[in-house]
């Protein structure tokens, strides 16, 4: 008796490979791109906190994180404030250096936490704050890098905001008539930013905008994460670029609030 051989090449046979094929590759496709977007959610620069306790060692602030993750500087009671948005995949604390300076010389600042350090996802996340602080006379929003765009972006659908601070940053929507004071911060060495995205959106702010080039200052200068990835390389100090914009911040803010 002869003992007959599979026949792998059966219509059945090709159609089960075939429907198994439709299955697998799919969900092949989905864990890869689902492995993806979870390492990029999850990676972020964390806050160089040595550096943060040396440098705010100088600075006597009340400090508080809110339940919902929002960093306070400042008593509340400020003529001044300040409701900032992080850059893109940056530690909301890396900022605090930042933070302090201006709430030493006056200015509530609140770091607003962002879902997976990204504004993008949370526009809105300004929203509520200045009413739960109704001493704050004045008030500014403003971001670094991503979260500059958004906190623009933010200011083109509401009122009731004395101006705008962009750090290495710019408006995508028209502020042009909007009526507030305005200040852009950038450095030198900065490589991270798109110079032609700078340049394509200066007209969506309003024409006395202020400008400040920091001389030898880079992107990332504006916190304490360390280097970020695609930048120049700084001639200044971490310390002395957030120095600087603090005090042309603060420039404004008097200046508009006299």
């Amino acid at each position: 008796m002869v003992a007959k051989k599979e026949n792998n090449n059966q219509p059945g046979v090709n159609r089960s490979r075939r429907k198994l094929r439709r299955i697998l590759i799919p969900l092949l496709i989905l864990a890869i791109l689902t492995g993806v977007c979870t390492a990029y959610l999850t990676t972020y620069y964390p806050a160089d906190e040595t550096a943060i306790q040396a440098f705010s060692a100088d600075y006597t602030v009340e400090e508080h994180v809110l339940e919902n993750g929002d960093l306070t500087f400042g008593t509340g009671h400020e003529d001044y404030g300040w409701i900032f948005y992080p850059g893109g995949k940056v530690a909301e604390d890396a900022y605090a250096p930042l933070m302090c300076r201006l709430a030493a010389n006056g200015v509530f600042c609140v770091i607003c936490k962002m879902p997976c350090h990204l504004a993008v996802l949370d526009e809105n996340a300004a929203d509520g704050i200045r009413e739960a602080y109704p001493g704050v006379k004045h008030w500014y929003l403003g971001g670094h890098s991503l979260g500059g765009v958004m906190a623009a972006d933010y200011l083109a659908g509401h009122d009731g905001f004395d101006g705008l601070v962009l750090l290495a940053s710019y408006a995508s929507k028209d502020l042009s008539d909007s009526g507030l004071g305005v200040l852009s911060v950038r450095g030198s060495e900065d490589g991270v930013m798109n110079a032609g995205d700078y340049e394509k959106n200066r007209a969506n702010l309003p024409p006395d905008t202020g400008e400040l080039v920091i001389e030898g200052g880079c992107h990332a200068g504006f916190g304490m994460y360390g280097e970020q990835r695609g930048d120049g390389m700084p001639t200044i100090s971490t310390e002395e670029q957030i120095r600087l914009a603090a005090d042309a911040i603060l420039s404004l803010m008097r200046k508009r609030g006299a």
